[in-house]
């Protein structure tokens, strides 16, 4: 792995890493260096097969993330000559992503923290989690999270939530879609979730990752013509032929994750 600064913690569980902001004195606000890491972690993690999912949080209980750091004067950009900047970078490594990223909100989830949610493939939040996108109170607007939230919640949610700048509950935030589940007991559901990720196909879930990202842009006949030619090759994998073995024979299958 990367070497990584201390305000992001990188830890390897079994097959999960986990990605944590560490600054829970700025309620975990980003800075070039978190994402210039995270975004360093997740292409580094891809070519890791022993890996199966990669876990994003924040330390502490009160924020997963609060957005830029705007104690800092650069916090948007720290090099105007430069045409990509720091979190867009982050957005891209993401998106290439054919490993399950998942977030665990567990407090406030504001501004950028939106972005680092929504790039994400699943996400479980704690009840006390809040959700915003509070731009407009300094002057500015979401546009870079408005690429990863386009797709991921209703137009009109999605407007109210830019235009007004006020944060949403836990509750509102699962009903529109930002995320999977809400529990009081944010790790035992993240647990639960994760373990329904890793007794299942790695080499499956990365190349339908890899689908369902290839299509998300596709009209219909561009789309089917893909997915056409996708299933062949799913069912040329040894996970493929291992998992109908499994099944005939009513037994657990034994992923290699290819």
């Amino acid at each position: 792995m990367t070497t990584n600064p201390a305000d992001l913690g990188v830890e390897r569980r079994g097959g999960v890493l986990w990605l944590t902001i560490q600054r829970e004195e700025r309620r975990n606000a980003m800075n070039h260096a978190v994402l210039r890491a995270m975004g360093d972690a997740i292409d580094a993690a891809q070519s890791d097969r022993e890996l199966r999912a990669i876990v994003i949080t924040g330390a502490g209980e009160k924020a997963f993330c609060a957005g830029a750091d705007l104690q800092n004067a650069q916090a948007f950009t720290s090099d105007y000559s430069d045409p990509t900047g720091h979190l867009a970078r982050l957005l891209r490594c993401a998106r290439a992503s054919h490993l399950p990223l998942v977030a665990r909100v567990n407090g406030a989830c504001m501004a950028g923290g939106m972005g680092l949610l929504a790039m994400c493939d699943l996400a479980v939040a704690a009840k006390h989690a809040t959700f915003g996108l509070p731009e407009v109170k300094v002057g500015v607007f979401p546009a870079q999270v408005l690429t990863v939230l386009q797709h991921l919640v209703p137009r009109r949610q999605l407007a109210e939530l830019c235009i007004t700048g006020e944060s949403i509950g836990s509750e509102q935030a699962l009903a529109i879609g930002l995320v999977n589940h809400v529990d009081e007991d944010l790790d035992g559901k993240l647990d639960w979730l994760l373990q329904r990720i890793l007794d299942k196909s790695p080499a499956a879930i990365r190349r339908g990752i890899y689908t369902m990202k290839s299509i998300d842009t596709m009209a219909f006949e561009e789309s089917m013509a893909f997915t056409e030619s996708q299933i062949a090759l799913f069912t040329l994998t040894e996970d493929a032929r291992e998992g109908q073995a499994a099944f005939q024979q009513k037994r657990k299958p034994q992923w290699k994750g290819r």
